[in-house]
């Protein structure tokens, strides 16, 4: 058997008979078990958060990146003949892949949220729109511009910029917030595991002290309650990372419709990202538990 393997079995079975000096069950045990699976139930959700909001600024960022849309405001009369215009100049332009005008159902179907499906739109100076599909070099917005200012006066571009740039700006300080609210319960937690450590360490000074007396060391002694806060810390994180992951699954799918909370959730190798809550939850346990075991133990006498 490989030398790591050895090492890192013997530091999960530990040394019976130090770990006769950190009581099994009782409060610390419970709190420290409670305190691991909700902080990590709450990091699984963060996690979700910071990663929904991430696909959301890149869905909104490709989405609107890649199109525009000209607004025809002109009277009927000549509406379908600035359509026209707008459309020759469409195919003439470099760097636009696909221009289409939508027709009156669809501009129906857009408006039908605020106005209801009974519009009568055919008989309205309703803007015709121009939807512009972007080709990958892109096209320039400001000529284009030009161009239908001198072509077709009644045309104004929309490259949805005003739209695009907040959107993603929420969502990536959304992802931050996420982020840092990881960061937050990761704090939390190493608070409360060195509370729940110093408060055991303090229940035990006195045979804490005898075993001094006896010839342990600080660091055999430390050693004892740093496997055994960091086991329950694991264990705990493990049954909240699980719960989280169930509770997660069960959420509605994101749809067409939807709203930004049907798409809270992994997706894809994403489903691999909470397992690295129960380690690293392990990982801060024992530091916090480390420090605070070394630290009551130089104020036994």
């Amino acid at each position: 058997m490989p030398a790591f393997v050895t090492g890192a079995v013997a530091l999960v079975r530990g040394d019976p008979r130090a770990d006769r000096v950190v009581p099994p069950s009782g409060f610390t045990a419970r709190l420290t078990l409670f305190t691991s699976a909700a902080m990590a139930f709450l990091a699984v959700f963060a996690l979700a958060l910071s990663l929904a909001t991430h696909r959301l600024a890149e869905r909104w960022g490709s989405a609107l990146g890649q199109s525009a849309t000209i607004r025809i405001s002109a009277p009927l009369a000549q509406r379908d003949l600035q359509t026209e215009a707008v459309l020759r100049i469409l195919r003439t332009t470099p760097g636009v892949a696909s221009a289409r005008a939508l027709g009156d159902a669809e501009q129906q179907a857009l408006l039908a949220p605020w106005f209801g499906p009974d519009l009568p739109i055919e008989s309205l100076p309703i803007p015709r729109l121009v939807e512009v599909g972007e080709a990958p070099g892109g096209y320039d917005a400001e000529g284009l511009r030009m161009r239908l200012r001198a072509e077709a006066p009644g045309a104004m571009l929309d490259d949805h910029a005003r739209w695009r740039r907040p959107l993603v700006r929420a969502a990536e300080s959304l992802n931050l917030f996420g982020f840092a609210a990881i960061g937050l319960i990761a704090g939390t937690m190493a608070a409360l595991v060195a509370l729940a450590a110093s408060v055991s360490l303090t229940a035990n000074a006195q045979v804490l002290a005898v075993l001094r007396l006896v010839g342990a060391r600080d660091m055999t002694i430390a050693r004892a309650f740093v496997r055994r806060f960091t086991l329950r810390a694991f264990a705990g994180a493990a049954i909240g990372t699980v719960i989280a992951m169930v509770a997660i699954a069960l959420l509605p799918r994101a749809d067409a419709a939807g709203s930004f909370l049907t798409g809270l959730g992994f997706e894809g190798a994403g489903w691999f990202a909470p397992l690295a809550i129960p380690p690293l939850a392990g990982i801060i346990a024992f530091w916090a538990t480390r420090h605070a075991a070394l630290r009551a133990l130089k104020e036994i006498t």
